[in-house]
């Protein structure tokens, strides 16, 4: 499904037009299925040049809907769809900056008939619309006009799709603004994420620590931030490279290395969640904690000593779990002793651990 649209804008800067009009026709490749058109007030003036060109003027915008009014019926008649215009790449751009300054990311595909009637049309003295479509015979009214140009373009790319003969040309033409390439990476990236308990780490092309999650089951969680729509989110898919984890065989460890790590490294697009420390005392000054490891006979450990937490690991050994002079040197230690004693108190007070073993 295509949409074949003309815009007409104020002039100016770069990336500071304007939108005063736009057509667009939805095209099924045989008929013109659905339309929208609109004059646009463009909130800004139009430059006088532009005033001569396409006769539209500040005064006929007055009362004409702002950009945000129809930017919604846009977002509709474009849905999955290919946009196809006379310099695209023109035509695209000033949707994409309208709807950016509205904070909303508009991706859609593209097709050039520019392009096209260059590939598919040859030895042509011109390929601006309005001498292409004269020495081709198709008719065009209020030319500079948005309908009018629009319409015209509609039956110049019913040319282009005879033409193409062999259906390939057309298909190599799209230029892909849909994320498709992002998108396979994206995919890679969670297939090499088990379905287990634990946490995960998004990588940009430097090797950085961008993003930190957790969750039951990290692979459902990773998906779910690539699918995600929001301005944070898709920034994180922008930039992701690779992706790292931590099995961690059970909740109250998924919390610690979780929040350990945000305070350690401080990702970047992670939010800045304050926990609140619990100065509260263990009931007793020295015990170790075991739980459910990562693998069958791998137990978690996390020692105490004098009310603070040391360190944390994981054993398989029972003589490591009996020396305790050997599990001090087999476990990792802890720096932010506050957030993990907070962690772990709040835990206990709700949820259960394999064994507690006091010294």
């Amino acid at each position: 499904m295509y949409v074949i649209l003309d815009i007409e804008t104020t002039g100016g800067k770069f990336n500071e037009e304007g939108i005063t009009e736009i057509a667009i026709y939805k095209f099924d490749g045989h008929d013109v299925v659905d339309q929208f058109i609109s004059l646009v007030n463009p909130e800004k003036p139009i430059q006088e040049f532009v005033v001569k060109l396409t006769g539209i003027n500040n005064k006929m915008l007055r009362n004409a809907p702002k950009f945000y009014e129809v930017a919604k019926r846009i977002v509709e008649i474009t849905k999955d769809c290919i946009v196809v215009a006379h310099n695209a790449a023109f035509d695209y751009r000033i949707l994409r900056t309208e709807f950016e300054r509205l904070g909303f990311d508009f991706y859609r595909n593209t097709l050039c008939t520019v392009e096209l009637s260059q590939n598919l049309i040859e030895n042509q003295p011109s390929y601006s619309l309005g001498k292409l479509t004269k020495s081709l015979g198709i008719p065009i009214t209020d030319r500079h006009r948005a309908t009018g140009d629009a319409l015209a373009t509609v039956q110049l790319f019913k040319l282009l799709l005879e033409k193409d003969t062999e259906k390939t040309i057309i298909q190599n033409s799209v230029k892909y603004f849909d994320r498709r390439l992002e998108k396979e990476k994206l995919k890679n990236l969670i297939d090499e994420i088990p379905d287990t308990l634990g946490v995960y780490y998004v990588h940009d092309s430097t090797g950085k620590v961008i993003f930190i999650g957790k969750g039951k089951n990290i692979k459902a969680e990773l998906n779910n931030l690539f699918i995600k729509t929001s301005r944070r989110a898709v920034k994180i898919q922008e930039r992701a490279s690779t992706v790292s984890f931590n099995k961690t065989g059970n909740e109250l460890f998924t919390r610690l290395k979780y929040y350990l790590q945000l305070d350690k490294i401080s990702p970047k697009f992670n939010f800045k969640k304050k926990l609140k420390i619990n100065e509260e005392n263990f009931n007793n000054d020295n015990f170790i904690i075991f739980d459910k490891g990562r693998e069958v006979e791998e137990h978690a450990v996390i020692l105490i000593e004098n009310n603070i937490v040391t360190s944390y690991g994981y054993i398989n050994l029972a003589h490591q779990e009996n020396n305790l002079e050997i599990l001090k040197s087999v476990l990792t230690k802890i720096e932010n002793k506050e957030i993990s004693k907070t962690i772990i108190k709040n835990y206990l007070k709700r949820s259960k651990v394999q064994k507690i073993i006091r010294f």
